[in-house]
């Protein structure tokens, strides 16, 4: 009788091992999810990182992508990140500004003069303290990756000029940094999901938008905007994050793989918006919108007009904070 009882007990350890094996071995799905349209360089960073995702998990994590908002709003797609629903967001972190403050550190004006100082930025300290900043909302920070430097567009006439903005019913993002920007320089500011935007500028509710050169172009602003300005005001990166609640469910070894297949993807995106920007400003000329540059003379009286709003968040979001970041730029520049 005992040898059948531990022939028994030998099985059902056995069996429960193999279980054990099984399941680890089971395969993982997971969702990820964008704002941006199927022709944008960073739909393509996604995909990209879906494939290196299964790539360097030996494809056992497979990840599908939906562009074009299909899983909704960043500030839905991040609410579900967050909820567990969904698995990957890449986008902006504005929605969370209210409760990070330090988010709101991109939103200043006029911070950084080229694509280098973002990215050192972007891959320093600052960053990786945002990054611990999320992780009590339920997210992992897994890359920064960049969306270029924002851009007027509008409907109405040439800006070149403070003067110019004046009276214009522009769309912002939803942040308060853009709307006292906005505001301080003589714009009819306007908070509005993008993916409401083009309809209100077809039908005339909005005059213009702000935004990088190939969102607008991937987003057609060419078919409802006559003038562009370009201003590099803002640059606004987006980040890769994972729902902590499907992170924690993962192996070690999966992390790795699609900590890895992160990073990869948001050098590929910096890589695409690099060239692309090379040459959209031709295509929306030959598009028949009218762009001009604004003249630095110009630009430093707008940026005397938006001080007192960087002074303002300034104190809001942290002077110790703010102040780090704009070190790591100054550091930057000073290698040039």
């Amino acid at each position: 009788m005992k040898n059948v009882m531990t022939r028994s007990g030998f099985i059902a350890a056995l069996a429960a091992t193999l279980l054990g094996s099984t399941a680890a071995l089971a395969e993982v799905k997971a969702k990820i999810g964008h704002a941006m349209p199927d022709t944008h360089p960073q739909a393509t960073a996604v995909t990209k990182f879906a494939e290196l995702a299964s790539t360097y998990t030996n494809g056992n994590v497979k990840i599908q992508p939906f562009h074009s908002a299909m899983l909704g709003s960043d500030e839905k797609q991040l609410q579900a990140v967050q909820a567990g629903t969904q698995e990957f967001y890449i986008g902006t972190l504005a929605p969370l500004s209210t409760r990070v403050k330090e988010v709101q550190v991109w939103d200043l004006p006029f911070l950084f003069q080229n694509q280098k100082e973002v990215y050192a930025v972007l891959d320093g300290p600052s960053s990786k303290a945002i990054f611990e900043k999320i992780a009590p909302s339920g997210l992992v920070g897994l890359t920064w990756t960049g969306m270029g430097f924002r851009n007027l567009s509008n409907s109405r006439r040439a800006v070149k000029t403070a003067e110019d903005v004046g009276g214009l019913k522009l769309r912002v993002m939803a942040n308060p940094v853009a709307l006292d920007t906005w505001k301080s320089i003589g714009a009819n500011a306007v908070p509005m999901a993008f993916s409401e935007v083009f309809t209100a500028l077809e039908v005339k509710a909005l005059d213009g938008q702000e935004n990088p050169l190939q969102h607008m172009w991937a987003n057609k602003m060419q078919e409802v905007q006559k003038f562009i300005s370009v201003t590099n005001h803002v640059y606004t990166p987006v980040a890769l994050v994972a729902s902590k609640k499907f992170w924690d469910g993962l192996s070690a070894s999966d992390k790795e793989g699609i900590q890895k297949a992160a990073v990869e993807a948001g050098l590929l995106q910096r890589k695409l918006l690099d060239e692309g920007d090379r040459d959209v400003i031709a295509k929306f000329k030959e598009a028949g919108v009218a762009v001009n540059e604004v003249s630095p003379d110009d630009l430093k009286k707008v940026q005397a007009k938006v001080q007192p709003v960087v002074e303002k968040f300034k104190a809001q979001i942290g002077e110790d904070f703010v102040n780090g970041f704009i070190a790591e730029i100054a550091k930057v520049r000073a290698s040039n």
